[in-house]
């Protein structure tokens, strides 16, 4: 009689050529072009996309003209919509904009926080909104990411490698991937099943698909010691995927938030990403809570942790700060929160200057998770020696 399965967890993730995606990247590319001559805009952009046409929408404060129509038919070059034979090309879709200033009373909330005291620069700013986000970090991989996420970007990357070299030739730049990990306790020990949607040319066949897709792409982008002679393939399940993009199906900013983050490990506070300056704290500080749980983690305060912060617009101060360590911490819950409050300065203003944030990144973030990945400044762990000075105090 075989041992009972362990616990199942799935994640996914689109390659850059998802009509979702390309949405993302063409308002964080807008929102890098307006940062880099303006790091005090105000920018809050949506973009959607259909078969032969783009448009852009939202909201700016800033005196630097953004040329927008161009920006977005860069990135979809860039990301590889470049004939008219993919449903979807730079060249000849159309590109429309609609575009006012950020509103006023948004606007007066985040001059000048209704909760300023004058203590300092930061407490001048508030929220950009009311809301809450979530941090979360494991150690259960290197990138102090849930594994089911880290598996399912690598193998999303590797469909858009194989792309673009050229080495799978018949490849489109639509795809997703689904991986599910299996558990035993909060320990990942074997991947069950991966799912892989390509789109690709009209002339190959499924055999060639799934052959090439398992041996050059998910072999090649998850570690051999995750996969045995029961982990499941399912390769283009329908048997067919050549209309794909904005031409298959219509591309909207945020609708992956959980691709974006922890891959649905962790709770989302309902906020999207792109599009957004970091006066928002829907992304400046979903970014601050992965960074004070990276940090936690890497102190060796816990083995996973997760936090939540909430704010309310206009005020400059969280209204809470909620962390769970799920029983893995060194001290307990209440002690990692006071050492979150000692080291890490969670006001909006000091989340931007200190994460260095009102600066043209972004658009490199918009892809294969904002998490988990790059040089970005949520993802150092710079703050070790500082907690571990803090957490002396409580485990003496």
């Amino acid at each position: 009689m075989s041992a009972p399965a362990g616990k199942l967890f799935t994640s996914e993730s689109v390659t850059e050529g998802h009509p979702d995606k390309v949405c993302d990247q063409i308002a964080d590319a807008v929102l890098d072009d307006i940062l880099e001559k303006d790091p005090a805009a105000r920018v809050a952009v949506e973009v959607c996309a259909t078969t032969g046409m783009v448009m852009v929408f939202g909201e700016m404060t800033t005196a630097h003209y953004c040329d927008i129509p161009a920006i977005a038919r860069a990135v979809i070059k860039d990301v590889g919509y470049d004939d008219s034979s993919l449903g979807f090309d730079y060249k000849t879709c159309a590109v429309l904009t609609s575009i006012k200033e950020q509103s006023p009373d948004i606007a007066r909330g985040v001059n000048e926080a209704s909760d300023y005291v004058g203590c300092d620069e930061f407490d001048k700013q508030g929220a950009g909104d009311q809301g809450m986000m979530f941090g979360y970090a494991t150690d259960e991989t290197p990138e102090l990411m849930p594994l089911p996420i880290v598996l399912a970007h690598a193998v999303t990357m590797r469909l858009t490698e194989a792309r673009k070299s050229g080495e799978i030739s018949w490849l489109r730049p639509d795809g997703k991937s689904q991986v599910t990990v299996e558990y035993e306790g909060d320990v990942p020990k074997r991947v069950d099943t991966v799912v892989v949607s390509a789109q690709h040319s009209d002339s190959v066949d499924q055999a060639t698909i799934e052959r090439e897709i398992v041996e050059k792409v998910i072999k090649k982008a998850i570690p051999a010691r995750y996969l045995d002679k029961k982990t499941r393939f399912f390769v283009n399940p329908t048997g067919r995927f050549v209309v794909g993009g904005p031409a298959g199906d219509s591309g909207l900013t945020g609708r992956k938030i959980i691709v974006d983050t922890y891959g649905g490990y962790c709770p989302h506070g309902g906020g999207a990403l792109s599009g957004k300056d970091p006066s928002k704290v829907d992304r400046s500080g979903l970014y601050m809570a992965r960074y004070i749980c990276k940090n936690l983690v890497a102190a060796g305060v816990c083995k996973r942790v997760e936090l939540e912060v909430a704010y309310a617009i206009g005020r400059a101060r969280p209204v809470s700060v909620y962390v769970d360590t799920f029983g893995t911490g060194v001290v307990g819950d209440d002690s990692v929160a006071k050492i979150v409050s000692e080291v890490f300065d969670l006001r909006p203003g000091a989340v931007i200057k200190n994460l260095r944030l009102a600066r043209p990144i972004y658009r490199a973030a918009a892809n294969y998770g904002h998490l988990g990945r790059g040089d970005f400044p949520w993802e150092k762990t710079d703050k070790i020696d500082e907690i571990a000075k803090e957490l002396a105090k409580y485990t003496i």
